[in-house]
Parts: structure tokens; C-alpha cells; sequence
């Protein structure tokens, strides 16, 4: 698994993210359980925004350093911007299932930030695993990128089909499972992922909404990871760009619940935009689509589906 990025630049990058989880799980922390309004949300998104563009900063210099080339500290560079961008926007799709999830289960906005937590903890260390596996598999089996590339289509497809429908969790087969593995209570006992009920140690409801937050998040990675691995081969871009992008999920998850009637067509979107990723992978050995190019494409889909969600949003 070949990556440009210098070994030192490794070492900054997990020094980020262990500075960002300390600011979630132990400063955040002493703010208690608390109900995240919309201007908290808004500048913790902005400052999540500023590190990572901080760090594609970053990136940019030590590809320089590294290579005197500043052609391919642009080229590095823009392929860290378009996979953030790319998680990004996925991430949008994934904040309304969370909707859905926590509005199902009727989980307390106080309690809300802490499954967010959790569940970002959970999304670095499972996602960690399948990019280096997926660069290991590239790296080994070329027609893979076919299949990757295959896979996005018809998921790009499927979304299409499937935006604008009513979702529920009453038939979801996961949750059905979980049920049957956790005997569940009936009421939220406080934070706590346990509570006695009758006697025996049995899970709360929070257990559960945290069980469902983490299987999304790994059935919408199986998305968003092979789109930017269409952009870039090097895994530092792709972990870095993809972890990036969810360190600022919790704030963006809060600050997109205000306003989520006014996203009604992103779907569609993001449908667009995983049809273009998977054509793109398909015909990597036939023509290239420049980096540039698809950052362009990815921003210019969600700006036109976003300026006609807003035109078209539903009178609340």
C-alpha cells in the first residue's frame, strides 16, 4: 500500500484526531447532557471545516517538500478535497437516517450528543479497517475497481429510486436482530447503556439507538469509501479525507436537524453524484477523468440540487 505522504505527516495526522476525540470526550463532556442548539452547531461545523482545511494545508506543503513538485502537491491536494467533499455530502444522507433513528426511538435531544460521540469513535476505527483492507485489495486485484465501480452505479440507481419515499424502521432487518440478541427496556434510564429491570441487567433504548447508528454508518461507508477511492489510490488520502469529514459529523448532524425539510431533494444529488464516481472508476483504464474535474462535477450537482431543494422545500 503505496501512499506520497512523508511519515511524519502520519504522525500529525493521528495527533489530530487524538486531539479532536480529547475535545469531544473529556472537554465536551463537562458541559454535561445538553440539548446542542443551532449556533453551537454552526461554529463547531465552521471550526471542524478550518482544521481540515488546515490540514489539506498541510498536506499540500510536505507533498512539496517531499517531492519539489508543485504540480502534484496541487494534484494531492485537490484529490484530499474532493474525497472530503464527497464524505461530506454522503454524511448529509447518513444524518437523516440518524433523524430517523433517534425520532423512532424517541431518544432525548440532551441524550443525542453522546450516541454522536460514541457512534464517531466507532465510524474512525471500522472505517480505518476497510480502507486499508480496500487499498491492500487494490493493490492486489486491479478488477476490483470494476466492481467498485459497478457497485456505485446501482447504489447511485437504488438512491434515485428510493428519495423522495417514506422511510421506517418497523421492517428494518437489523433492528429486528437486535432485538432478538438484546433484551431491550422499555424506558431511557439516564445516559446509562444498561439499567435492572425485574431483577435482571438488561439494555436501554440507548444501547440500541447506538447499535443502529454504528451499522448505518458501515453500510454507508461500503458507499462513500470505493467513491474516493475512484478519486485517489494513496490510503492516506483516502483515511485522511474520509476521517476528516466525520470528526465534524456530530456538529453538522445538529446543525442540518433544523433545517433537514429543506434537503428534501439531496437524494437525488447524491444519486447523480454516485453514478458519476462509478462511471468514472469504470473506465479508469480508458480515460481519466481529472481530479479538478470531478471536484467540479461533485460541486456543481450539489449546488443545483440544493439551490432547487430550496425552491422547492416544503411550506413548515
Amino acid at each position: 500500500m503505496e501512499t506520497i505522504a512523508p511519515l511524519w505527516l502520519w504522525g500529525v495526522f493521528v495527533a489530530f484526531v487524538l486531539v479532536a476525540l480529547f475535545v469531544d470526550f473529556v472537554v465536551l463532556k463537562k458541559q454535561g447532557a445538553h440539548a446542542v442548539g443551532v449556533k453551537e452547531a454552526l461554529n463547531w461545523s465552521l471550526a471542524w471545516i478550518g482544521v481540515s482545511f488546515l490540514f489539506n494545508g498541510l498536506l499540500w506543503w510536505a507533498i512539496k517538500d517531499t517531492t519539489g513538485s508543485t504540480a502534484m502537491a496541487n494534484e494531492k491536494s485537490l484529490e484530499f478535497l474532493t474525497g472530503y467533499l464527497i464524505e461530506k455530502s454522503l454524511a448529509v444522507d447518513n444524518i437523516f437516517v440518524f433523524l430517523l433513528i433517534f425520532t423512532y426511538f424517541a431518544v432525548p435531544p440532551a441524550f443525542q450528543k453522546r450516541v454522536l460521540m460514541i457512534g464517531i469513535l466507532g465510524a474512525i476505527v471500522l472505517r480505518t479497517i476497510m480502507i486499508l483492507v480496500g487499498a491492500w485489495l487494490l493493490e492486489q486485484f486491479h478488477w476490483i475497481l470494476y466492481v467498485f465501480g459497478a457497485f456505485l452505479i446501482l447504489t447511485g440507481i437504488k438512491m434515485w429510486w428510493a428519495a423522495g419515499k417514506e422511510e421506517s424502521l418497523d421492517d428494518n432487518p437489523a433492528l429486528k436482530l437486535l432485538r432478538r440478541v438484546m433484551p431491550v427496556s422499555k424506558q431511557f434510564d439516564g445516559e446509562k447503556f444498561f439499567t435492572v429491570e425485574n431483577g435482571k441487567k438488561i439494555a436501554t433504548p440507548l444501547l440500541m439507538v447506538i447499535a443502529m447508528v454504528g451499522l448505518t454508518d458501515v453500510i454507508f461507508a461500503v458507499d462513500s469509501i470505493p467513491a474516493i477511492f475512484a478519486i485517489t489510490k494513496d490510503p492516506f488520502i483516502v483515511l485522511t479525507s474520509n476521517v476528516f469529514a466525520i470528526l465534524g459529523l456530530r456538529a453538522m448532524f445538529f446543525l442540518l436537524q433544523a433545517a433537514a425539510s429543506r434537503f428534501h431533494l439531496l437524494n437525488y444529488g447524491l444519486a447523480v453524484i454516485l453514478v458519476f464516481i462509478g462511471t468514472k472508476m469504470m473506465l479508469i483504464d480508458v480515460f481519466k477523468i481529472p481530479v479538478a474535474v470531478s471536484l467540479g462535477v461533485v460541486l456543481g450537482i450539489l449546488a443545483i440540487t440544493m439551490i432547487w431543494s430550496a425552491k422547492t422545500a416544503p411550506n413548515t
